[in-house]
C-alpha cells in the first residue's frame, strides 16, 4: 500500500483526451534531468522510445529476467510506464488497482482517458510531474511502486 503526502496546490490542466498530456505546472528543467536520471535505475528495466506515447517519451521496460506480475500491471508489452517530453514532464505508469484511490484522492495523478471507455485497465494512471526535489522523491516513490507490480513483488 502505498502511503503518500497530499500534493499541495491545485491539480495541474491536463488534456484529458489523447494525446493526455498535462499542460501547465511542468517540471523545471533540472527537476526533469534528475527525473530522467533516476526513473531508469532499476534492475532489469532497459530504457527504450514507448511504443504507445508521443514521439520523445521514454518507456520503462521490464527485462524478462527481471519476472512478470499480472497484465493488468503493462500498457503495452512490457512496458510498465513512460515519462513525456519536457514539455510535458508527466508519466503514465500502472499501479495495483488498490493503490490508484490514494494517488487520486491526495492529488499526485489521474486516470487515464481510456479507463473510462474500458480501453485500458483501471491500473493505468497519469502521475504530474514533479514541481520540486521533494515532489520527485514521491514520484520515484511511485515509479517503485509500479516496478514492483510489474514484477509481481
Amino acid at each position: 500500500m502505498l502511503t503518500l503526502p497530499q500534493r499541495r496546490g491545485t491539480k495541474p490542466k491536463t488534456n484529458y483526451g489523447l494525446p493526455h498530456q498535462q499542460l501547465d505546472q511542468n517540471p523545471p528543467a533540472d527537476i526533469y534531468a534528475d527525473l530522467k536520471d533516476r526513473a531508469f535505475d532499476f534492475p532489469f528495466v532497459e530504457r527504450r522510445p514507448s511504443i504507445i506515447s508521443v514521439p520523445g517519451a521514454e518507456a520503462l521496460w521490464l527485462l524478462e529476467e527481471g519476472g512478470h506480475g499480472c497484465v493488468e500491471a503493462f500498457m503495452r508489452g512490457n512496458e510498465f510506464a513512460h515519462v513525456h517530453p519536457p514539455d510535458d514532464g508527466s508519466m503514465h505508469m500502472t499501479l495495483p488497482v488498490d493503490d490508484v484511490p490514494e494517488l487520486l484522492e491526495k492529488g499526485w495523478g489521474e486516470r487515464h482517458p481510456l479507463v473510462e471507455t474500458g480501453g485500458a485497465p483501471p491500473t493505468l494512471v497519469m502521475v504530474f510531474g514533479p514541481r520540486d526535489a521533494g515532489e520527485l522523491e514521491v514520484i520515484l516513490g511511485l515509479i517503485d511502486a509500479s516496478y514492483r507490480f510489474a514484477r509481481g513483488v
